[in-house]
């Protein structure tokens, strides 16, 4: 039988933290995505994560923790010194502004701990989010020895990523109840996955954005940001390729758009997702694009899911306006039109 949405209830916490403690999957709620969750300490249950989304084992996962009961710094490095070591003072830094939130930090992994969650890798990316769902569960799973879950998007390698536990179960359609457990916490508040940010090489390094701009992380941090290089350590979402719906994506500014619509021999296989503003041939159906970046990116995956079918073989979408907000919703877009 394919797995269901159960309601966050308390029940629900605790059979989730029951299940991941005994080595199962859990459809976990976050306030960027939903994640496909397991006991990153678990070697076999992390492995199961791999299988289900045919997602590369050298390809790391970001493991999550909750938020310390007890307040005070030597708390956080507490939990966060279970997975990492030499963690610089500016990634305290960044931890106490956006901890918890969508912002995971790459750091010097502590030998022996959640090897197969981090690929292999001496680095281990860390999140703490915000979801309170998320933070209910990790809490519960905690009391029964599990310290932090991996947890990648919960679809299918490379596709668009979750945004309900609908989203879940239905990418995830070929597990079973008894694999994977789906905790439904609702719409996910922000729409796309973390920002990441390394912090093992001394300086900020900003591998993936998102939400969270390179500006905000600046002031936070007291240092700049610099763009990946060459030198970036391996994280999830950094593929060419990534977060594609079926449907072919293709990416234009606004009259590029148009002009590329009037041209298109099959209108009726086409879907559009467009800012107002843009005038479109007639006959043609969109989906109106959110003028703000925080709205669109909350947006974003639900409406490629939604544009997605059988019979349609493009998917046109506007460029998004330039600007440091929108660098989380270019990124995604680019990628899925890669």
């Amino acid at each position: 039988m394919s797995p269901r949405c159960w309601p966050a209830e308390h029940a629900t916490v605790e059979a989730a933290a029951r299940h991941w403690a005994a080595g199962g999957l859990v459809g976990m709620p976050t306030e960027t995505v939903y994640g496909l969750a397991a006991d990153a300490d678990n070697a076999k249950a992390v492995a199961r994560i791999f299988l289900a989304k045919g997602r590369p084992s050298d390809h790391p996962l970001i493991v999550h923790i909750a938020a310390p009961e007890a307040p005070g710094e030597a708390a956080w490095q507490a939990l966060v010194g279970r997975y990492a070591h030499d963690v610089p003072p500016f990634a305290w830094a960044l931890m106490q502004a956006f901890w918890p939130g969508p912002l995971t930090l790459i750091l010097p992994r502590r030998e022996g701990v959640a090897t197969a969650a981090a690929g292999g890798h001496a680095s281990i990316g860390l999140r703490c989010p915000e979801h309170p769902t998320a933070q209910a569960l990790l809490l519960a799973a905690q009391r029964l020895g599990v310290w932090g879950v991996a947890a990648p998007s919960a679809n299918r390698f490379g596709r668009v990523s979750p945004t309900t536990a609908e989203h879940v179960a239905s990418e995830l359609a070929a597990l079973s109840e008894a694999e994977l457990i789906i905790v439904d916490g609702g719409a996910c508040r922000v729409g796309i996955e973390s920002t990441i940010v390394d912090a093992t090489r001394g300086k900020p390094v900003l591998l993936r954005p998102g939400m969270i701009t390179a500006q905000a992380l600046s002031q936070a941090c007291g240092l700049p940001v610099r763009e990946r290089d060459a030198q970036a350590p391996r994280v999830s979402g950094s593929l060419a390729s990534h977060y594609a719906p079926q449907a072919r994506v293709r990416l234009a500014e606004g009259t590029a758009l148009a002009d590329a619509l009037r041209a298109e021999p099959e209108l009726a296989r086409v879907a559009v997702y467009a800012q107002v503003g843009v005038v479109l041939p007639s006959g043609v159906r969109a989906e109106v694009m959110p003028e703000d970046a925080a709205t669109c990116a909350h947006d974003v995956f639900a409406v490629l899911r939604r544009l997605d079918s059988p019979e349609r073989h493009t998917i046109w979408v506007q460029a998004p306006p330039i600007g440091p907000e929108w660098d989380g919703v270019r990124d995604r877009l680019q990628r899925a039109a890669a």
